[in-house]
Protein backbone atom coordinates (compact mmCIF):
# COMPACT_ATOMS: atom_id res chain seq x y z
CA UNK A 1 0.00 0.00 0.00
CA UNK A 2 1.02 3.65 -0.75
CA UNK A 3 2.64 5.57 2.29
CA UNK A 4 0.43 8.36 3.16
CA UNK A 5 2.25 11.77 4.15
CA UNK A 6 0.46 14.03 5.89
CA UNK A 7 2.74 17.71 6.50
CA UNK A 8 2.03 20.40 8.78
CA UNK A 9 3.89 23.12 8.82
CA UNK A 10 2.84 26.25 11.88
CA UNK A 11 -0.98 24.54 11.69
CA UNK A 12 -3.39 26.43 12.58
CA UNK A 13 -4.08 24.18 15.55
CA UNK A 14 -2.45 21.17 16.70
CA UNK A 15 -3.59 19.51 20.04
CA UNK A 16 -4.16 16.11 21.83
CA UNK A 17 -7.75 15.23 22.60
CA UNK A 18 -10.11 12.38 23.10
CA UNK A 19 -13.52 11.34 21.91
CA UNK A 20 -15.72 8.99 24.34
CA UNK A 21 -16.08 8.49 28.29
CA UNK A 22 -13.91 8.41 30.60
CA UNK A 23 -12.34 5.01 30.90
CA UNK A 24 -13.11 4.23 27.07
CA UNK A 25 -12.01 6.85 25.43
CA UNK A 26 -10.07 7.47 22.30
CA UNK A 27 -7.20 9.50 22.39
CA UNK A 28 -6.19 11.38 19.10
CA UNK A 29 -3.13 13.96 18.01
CA UNK A 30 -5.21 16.20 15.77
CA UNK A 31 -3.75 18.87 13.10
CA UNK A 32 -5.44 21.52 11.16
CA UNK A 33 -4.45 23.61 8.92
CA UNK A 34 -6.90 26.02 6.47
CA UNK A 35 -9.67 23.26 5.49
CA UNK A 36 -7.39 19.80 6.09
CA UNK A 37 -7.91 18.35 9.22
CA UNK A 38 -5.77 14.83 9.87
CA UNK A 39 -6.73 13.10 13.36
CA UNK A 40 -4.16 10.53 14.59
CA UNK A 41 -5.37 8.00 17.35
CA UNK A 42 -3.32 6.79 20.14
CA UNK A 43 -2.65 5.35 23.21
CA UNK A 44 -2.98 7.52 26.92
CA UNK A 45 0.28 6.54 27.89
CA UNK A 46 1.97 7.83 24.47
CA UNK A 47 0.23 11.27 24.73
CA UNK A 48 1.05 11.84 28.22
CA UNK A 49 5.29 10.43 27.01
CA UNK A 50 5.10 12.42 24.38
CA UNK A 51 3.77 15.64 26.29
CA UNK A 52 6.28 15.43 29.33
CA UNK A 53 9.25 14.79 26.41
CA UNK A 54 8.26 17.88 24.80
CA UNK A 55 8.25 19.57 28.15
CA UNK A 56 11.65 18.64 28.64
CA UNK A 57 13.03 19.63 25.41
CA UNK A 58 11.28 23.24 25.73
CA UNK A 59 12.97 23.66 29.08
CA UNK A 60 16.13 22.96 27.59
CA UNK A 61 15.65 25.17 25.03
CA UNK A 62 15.11 27.57 27.52
CA UNK A 63 17.85 26.94 29.59
CA UNK A 64 20.41 27.20 26.67
CA UNK A 65 18.68 30.61 25.56
CA UNK A 66 17.55 29.37 22.17
CA UNK A 67 13.65 30.31 22.75
CA UNK A 68 12.15 32.49 24.76
CA UNK A 69 9.66 31.65 28.11
CA UNK A 70 6.02 31.72 27.04
CA UNK A 71 4.34 33.51 29.74
CA UNK A 72 0.93 33.13 28.48
CA UNK A 73 0.53 30.00 26.49
CA UNK A 74 -2.74 29.98 24.10
CA UNK A 75 -5.50 28.06 25.98
CA UNK A 76 -7.01 25.47 23.82
CA UNK A 77 -10.14 23.66 25.85
CA UNK A 78 -12.08 23.04 22.74
CA UNK A 79 -13.28 20.00 21.75
CA UNK A 80 -11.89 18.13 18.48
CA UNK A 81 -12.45 19.42 15.00
CA UNK A 82 -14.94 17.17 13.30
CA UNK A 83 -15.27 15.22 11.31
CA UNK A 84 -12.74 13.11 13.57
CA UNK A 85 -11.68 10.33 10.65
CA UNK A 86 -8.89 8.01 12.31
CA UNK A 87 -6.21 8.53 9.16
CA UNK A 88 -4.32 5.87 11.15
CA UNK A 89 -2.83 4.33 14.93
CA UNK A 90 0.38 5.87 16.19
CA UNK A 91 2.91 3.44 16.95
CA UNK A 92 6.22 5.89 17.01
CA UNK A 93 6.58 9.35 17.82
CA UNK A 94 9.76 10.95 17.46
CA UNK A 95 10.25 14.52 18.40
CA UNK A 96 13.04 16.94 17.66
CA UNK A 97 14.26 20.66 17.06
CA UNK A 98 15.01 21.69 13.64
CA UNK A 99 17.59 24.72 14.59
CA UNK A 100 17.72 26.21 11.35
CA UNK A 101 13.55 26.96 11.35
CA UNK A 102 13.70 27.39 15.43
CA UNK A 103 10.38 24.77 15.23
CA UNK A 104 9.70 21.52 16.99
CA UNK A 105 9.29 18.81 14.78
CA UNK A 106 6.59 16.20 15.90
CA UNK A 107 6.38 12.96 14.07
CA UNK A 108 3.62 10.34 14.38
CA UNK A 109 4.15 7.12 12.54
CA UNK A 110 1.80 4.49 11.46
CA UNK A 111 1.58 1.17 13.75
CA UNK A 112 3.12 -2.23 11.75
CA UNK A 113 1.33 -4.74 12.99
CA UNK A 114 4.09 -7.25 11.69
CA UNK A 115 6.81 -7.82 14.17
CA UNK A 116 9.07 -9.11 11.09
CA UNK A 117 8.00 -6.35 8.88
CA UNK A 118 9.15 -3.69 11.64
CA UNK A 119 13.00 -5.16 11.65
CA UNK A 120 13.03 -4.81 7.87
CA UNK A 121 11.15 -1.52 7.58
CA UNK A 122 13.45 1.38 6.63
CA UNK A 123 11.92 4.12 8.24
CA UNK A 124 12.75 6.71 5.08
CA UNK A 125 10.41 9.45 4.49
CA UNK A 126 11.00 8.98 0.25
CA UNK A 127 9.79 5.26 0.60
CA UNK A 128 5.91 4.97 -1.14
CA UNK A 129 5.80 1.37 0.81
CA UNK A 130 6.38 2.95 4.42
CA UNK A 131 4.04 3.79 7.36
CA UNK A 132 1.84 6.00 7.03
CA UNK A 133 3.67 9.40 8.59
CA UNK A 134 2.69 12.93 10.60
CA UNK A 135 4.61 15.57 10.38
CA UNK A 136 4.19 18.77 12.33
CA UNK A 137 5.89 21.51 12.66
CA UNK A 138 5.20 24.33 15.56
CA UNK A 139 6.80 26.79 16.85
CA UNK A 140 7.76 26.89 21.29
CA UNK A 141 4.59 28.91 21.77
CA UNK A 142 2.27 26.31 20.22
CA UNK A 143 4.45 23.74 21.67
CA UNK A 144 3.69 24.64 25.19
CA UNK A 145 0.06 25.16 24.48
CA UNK A 146 0.16 21.69 23.23
CA UNK A 147 2.11 20.47 26.29
CA UNK A 148 -0.44 22.19 28.91
CA UNK A 149 -3.73 20.71 27.03
CA UNK A 150 -2.27 17.26 26.85
CA UNK A 151 -1.43 17.14 30.29
CA UNK A 152 -5.22 18.40 31.22
CA UNK A 153 -6.19 15.73 28.42
CA UNK A 154 -4.55 12.80 30.41
CA UNK A 155 -5.71 13.93 33.79
CA UNK A 156 -9.33 13.87 33.29
CA UNK A 157 -9.63 10.64 32.98
CA UNK A 158 -11.53 7.95 35.91
CA UNK A 159 -10.50 9.22 39.52
CA UNK A 160 -7.56 6.74 41.13
CA UNK A 161 -8.12 4.46 43.83
CA UNK A 162 -6.98 5.87 46.75
CA UNK A 163 -5.93 2.43 47.77
CA UNK A 164 -3.99 1.24 44.59
CA UNK A 165 -3.72 3.92 42.55
CA UNK A 166 -5.81 1.76 39.71
CA UNK A 167 -8.40 3.58 37.82
CA UNK A 168 -12.00 3.44 39.78
CA UNK A 169 -15.30 2.98 36.87
CA UNK A 170 -18.04 4.77 37.72
CA UNK A 171 -19.53 1.99 39.88
CA UNK A 172 -16.38 0.89 41.73
CA UNK A 173 -14.22 -1.93 41.33
CA UNK A 174 -12.57 -5.05 42.91
CA UNK A 175 -9.15 -3.54 44.73
CA UNK A 176 -6.25 -5.72 45.50
CA UNK A 177 -5.41 -4.25 48.58
CA UNK A 178 -8.66 -4.94 49.97
CA UNK A 179 -8.33 -8.43 49.09
CA UNK A 180 -10.67 -8.45 46.11
CA UNK A 181 -13.54 -6.32 48.08
CA UNK A 182 -15.45 -3.92 45.84
CA UNK A 183 -14.30 0.15 46.56
CA UNK A 184 -16.83 2.76 45.22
Amino acid sequence: MTRRLYAFDQPDRFVAGTVGMPGQRTFFLQARDAGRIVSVALEKVQVAVLADRLNDLLDELENRGITETVEEAIDDDAPLDEPINEAFRAGVLTLGWDGDTEQILVEAREQIEDDAALEDATLIEDDEDGPDLLTVRIAAPAARAFVERAVRVVASGRPACPLCGQPLDPTGHICPRRNGHYVN
